[in-house]
């Protein structure tokens, strides 16, 4: 199990092997009756073949033989493995081709996002750094999730929240989807800021305290998510059903903002008796 800051030749190379392992060779075009196959996905030469380069390549780049990938040789392999949107962006931050962020992570809010947040009223709203610490928060945030002044600071973390915090376990109604979207999205963060010790220390948090996210992060899926619905099993409203948006200020990048709203009738009201409190 990969902890620490990103290795991002060891974690190529295994991000390669995954993804070639689990593509259908029917997916990729390449005939059924070729040769009996042992193992699941493709072979290696068939991922050569698809991306036009030679087999040796292939295999010194999933051995992690300290290979770094042209731009032209990553988009071929993104091609070749039929990689989504977000996995293809999670392969070119691990060869290095995008343009890294400059300036170090945001641990406090932006003073004018922080006036937003609390403008946003009566909407849940909150402002979260790529690390999901919870930056700022509004008094409905607060009472939709929880009171976040009575918690220490290295604990305003939405996935530490999620993971280690006992009452938020049965929170979310759709527990396994919430936690597999989290992962997924924290997987991307942490190829794109392969240095941020911070956040390479809350994954290693994470895996050793415990077993669903360990399972989760293994499975090397990546996906940011920026939009959604969750169903919260609230102690004093109920079930209610939630929207959230995830914006970001083109001048705070590393900032993101989260607007929750109400995705029905009956979730309105509930969130009603929790503004009236």
């Amino acid at each position: 199990m990969i902890t620490g800051t990103v290795d991002a030749t060891q974690e190529l190379a295994a991000f390669l092997r995954t993804r070639r392992e689990r593509l259908d060779p029917r997916d990729a075009g390449i005939p059924a009756g070729r040769r009996s196959r042992r193992t699941p996905g493709l072979r290696r030469e068939e991922v050569a073949e698809l991306a036009g380069i030679s087999v040796d390549y292939v295999v010194r780049l999933e051995q992690a033989r300290g290979l770094r990938p042209s731009a032209e040789v990553v988009e071929a392999l993104a091609s070749a493995l039929r990689l989504v949107p977000d996995e293809r962006a999670y392969l070119f931050d691990l060869a290095r081709h995008r343009p890294r962020e400059t300036g170090k992570p945001a641990t406090t809010a932006e003073p004018s996002l922080a006036r937003l947040v609390a403008d946003l009223s009566p909407r849940p709203a909150m402002l979260m750094n790529h690390r999901f610490d919870i930056l700022a928060w509004n008094v409905e945030l607060a009472r939709l999730l929880l009171d976040f002044d009575a918690l220490p600071p290295p604990q305003r973390n939405a996935m530490w929240l999620c993971l280690l915090r006992p009452e938020m376990r049965e929170f979310y109604v759709d527990r396994d989807r919430v936690l597999r979207e989290g992962v997924a999205h924290l997987r991307a963060a942490w190829a794109a800021h392969a240095e941020d010790p911070v956040l390479a220390a809350l994954i290693t948090e994470c895996l050793t305290r415990d077993e669903e996210f360990a399972r989760l992060w293994g499975e090397r899926a990546v996906r940011v998510n920026g939009r959604g619905r969750k169903v919260l099993r609230h102690p004093d409203a109920g079930l209610l059903t939630v929207e959230f948006e995830t914006l970001t200020p083109q001048q705070d990048p590393d900032q993101r903002l989260v607007i929750y709203r109400a995705a029905d009738e009956e979730s309105q009201s509930a969130l009603d008796r929790l503004g009236a409190r």
